[in-house]
């Protein structure tokens, strides 16, 4: 979907994502020193803000005005600051050596635009900065729950992991993540990547 298209989405006061940070976040970056941190493809900043909650001077990247309006009430009604920048991350380039840690969380592109937004990112890391990548997994088409039903926008670790050179992978692997619905509880299928620029 285009930025007017996720305008639409956001819209209203309801939000369209949990409230807390996604689980792998949470599980994976708690432990972290903070410093600076780029959401890409933030939307309404539920990690953005969770981060600067721990600490971190986090900028929240993303197309739709109207979800980075919610990430900035998000973060002042919680007592935190995110800095927003309204840009496609398809195109956006953080300076490089800028930020310790960048986060892409379900951004699901076609391959090829997915690749080249992981290795700008990579770009973006300092020595010993921290990339974190997590997105419904291919598998996930036709054995798990839930996502994108179109397989050009679902990666895979060995896409993740391709674009990441330079860079000292700690987990490329697929997780399982429980899903609760009105017909009880699902799993759904994730790409996850954590890697490190070396020091």
């Amino acid at each position: 979907m285009e930025a007017n298209e996720w305008d639409e989405r956001y819209r209203g006061d309801e939000l369209v994502w949990s409230a807390e940070p996604n689980q792998f976040v949470a599980a994976h970056l708690a432990e972290l020193t903070p410093g600076d941190a780029i959401d890409l493809a933030a939307g309404e900043g539920r990690n953005a803000v969770w981060l600067a909650q721990r600490g971190w001077r986090a900028t929240a990247v993303d197309f739709s005005p109207v979800a980075l309006d919610k990430a900035r009430r998000r973060a002042e009604a919680n007592g935190v600051e995110v800095t927003t920048i309204e840009a496609d991350v398809r195109t956006w380039v953080a300076q490089p050596s800028s930020a310790d840690l960048v986060l892409i969380a379900y951004l699901q592109l076609p391959h090829e635009q997915e690749a080249s937004v992981i290795a700008s990112a990579a770009a973006a890391l300092r020595p010993d900065g921290v990339f974190f990548f997590v997105a419904h997994d291919r598998t996930n088409l036709d054995q798990g729950y839930g996502g994108p039903q179109d397989p050009s926008v679902l990666p895979d670790v060995d896409l993740v992991v391709g674009a990441l050179d330079g860079l000292a992978i700690d987990i490329a692997e697929v997780v399982t993540r429980t899903v609760d619905t009105d017909d009880g509880t699902r799993t759904a299928l994730d790409t996850l990547v954590v890697a490190r620029r070396p020091s």
